[in-house]
């Protein structure tokens, strides 16, 4: 629920330093603010790709510059130019650099939660509950719709995944081309956006399917491996259209928070010894609406 507040960037929840700038950022429960400072030099594609570890920012912005230009480019080469004044936005798949002597200075509404945040080192396994969706029939959508027409569709489908994603407190590891892979650290969380993207799909005309998993994982910028990841993988292979499957260790996990599940099975994983019980997400009892992760 919606209460009155405030914060100020110079009392910030966190603080991300990236070369040639910084970003403070402070948070009013569900919703995140940050305020981007870069220096003259600046340019994402030299200084924070190597964070981010993907070849254009991947982060979907919305905000207002307060000082300073920066100049933004597509990756089919449109160009843009912001100054004082100027509220704008960005989609995913660009590059950015600060034009002239003066600091580029904005607050940015809409991508602060992962933004500028250095993934965990390479190597170091970690235990993460995994959400795979997957665009159904992409191949003939793609055909009949055209190139032109597909490519928009898949990038709103992409800006919609990171907004979802990120309301839930989850990161978006990667993009597909047609699906994603998101991470977070619950469960419930994880099933909340699940269910949440497979409505959000649905005015585009896309209908997806999806996983959770929870599992031990290696996380390298862009990009996450382990048994779990290919296990969400073959779960998501069996969902049906509009479904979001999990497995015994996700149903087990939730138990308790009011969600509800139908039995699929013993299910054979192509490639995965054994069988897995699998379950698929229901309505929840009495309708009740998954809540985001500020509302618990």
């Amino acid at each position: 629920m919606a209460r009155l507040q405030r914060r100020q960037f110079t009392q910030p929840d966190d603080v991300r330093i990236v070369p040639h700038g910084r970003v403070d950022v402070v948070e009013l429960d569900d919703r995140v603010v940050g305020r981007m400072t870069y220096e003259p030099g600046w340019r994402w594609s030299l200084d924070v790709k190597p964070i981010a570890g993907t070849e254009s920012c991947q982060f979907h912005h919305v905000g207002v510059t307060l000082s300073g230009r920066l100049r933004v480019q597509m990756r089919d080469g449109v160009e843009l130019e912001v100054g004082p004044g100027d509220v704008f936005e960005f989609p995913p798949g660009h590059d950015a650099w600060v034009i002239g002597d003066e600091p580029w200075v904005s607050v940015d509404f809409e991508a602060m939660r992962g933004y500028g945040a250095a993934e965990p080192s390479g190597g170091r396994r970690t235990l993460q509950s995994i959400l795979m969706t997957d665009i159904v029939d992409s191949t003939s959508q793609a055909v009949r719709y055209g190139p032109g027409r597909w490519r928009e569709l898949v990038g709103r489908h992409n800006e919609l995944t990171e907004r979802v994603v990120d309301k839930f407190n989850g990161h978006v590891v990667k993009t597909t081309g047609d699906g994603a892979i998101a991470l977070f650290d619950s469960s419930e969380r994880a099933i909340g956006a699940a269910t949440a993207l497979v409505d959000a799909m649905r005015p585009l005309g896309l209908r997806i399917r999806a996983a959770v998993h929870s599992g031990e994982v290696e996380i390298s910028p862009g990009d996450v491996r382990g048994l779990a990841v290919h296990t969400t993988s073959r779960i998501m292979a069996l969902a049906q259209p509009d479904a979001v499957w999990v497995s015994a260790t996700v149903r087990d996990l939730v138990d308790g928070t009011g969600l509800e599940f139908s039995d699929r099975g013993l299910q054979e994983l192509k490639g995965i010894p054994g069988h897995r019980q699998l379950y698929e997400v229901a309505t929840p009892r009495g309708g009740r609406v998954i809540p985001l992760a500020s509302e618990r």
